[in-house]
């Protein structure tokens, strides 16, 4: 009987824990929105795109995926047993900051070359994340090369607007 107390307190932490990660993540990702000063498709629209560039509306949905995939990921490190979960942690929460940098560089402050130079760090940052997580969980990792993905393409997108405006 004791077993199963400390399986179901287990159990609940666990949850706690993992919806403690989404609330940090979504906050993050709220913030950035809140900090950009809204009017995020008038600015988006009045810039010449580079192929490929998606309409605005699809922005909000895949961040909303990526920060929810971001965030099973790191509870799964920071819920691992390994000895570097810290670390893989402090870089998941440093390129997290980077993340919530680019919206308001980009949208609020209008800074093609900021955001470009922000991004760059932000893949770079992406990249050694995803490669700290995979010796502890490969799950972990795995989940993460969406985010990898996307970050690249912003990055394209990016330096598309940079090149065009």
């Amino acid at each position: 009987m004791d077993t199963m107390i400390v399986s179901e307190s287990d159990s609940k932490k666990k949850i706690t824990d993992l919806l403690l990660f989404v609330a940090v993540t979504g906050l993050v990702g709220a913030l950035s929105s809140l900090f950009s000063g809204g009017n995020f498709g008038e600015f988006y629209n009045s810039l010449v795109k580079p192929p490929f560039a998606p309409p605005g509306w699809l922005f909000s949905v895949t961040w909303i995926v990526l920060y929810l995939l971001m965030s099973v990921s790191a509870f799964l490190i920071y819920d691992s047993d390994s000895r570097k979960k810290c670390s893989a942690l402090k870089i998941y929460f440093a390129q997290l900051f980077v993340n919530f940098l680019w919206s308001p560089v980009f949208f609020r402050f209008k800074s093609l070359i900021g955001s470009a130079v922000i991004v760059t760090i932000l893949v770079i940052m992406v990249g050694i994340m995803i490669r700290r997580f995979y010796p502890i969980s490969k799950t972990a990792a795995l989940l993460s090369i969406p985010y990898l993905a996307w970050t690249i393409f912003a990055a394209y997108l990016t330096y598309g607007f940079l090149f065009l405006n």
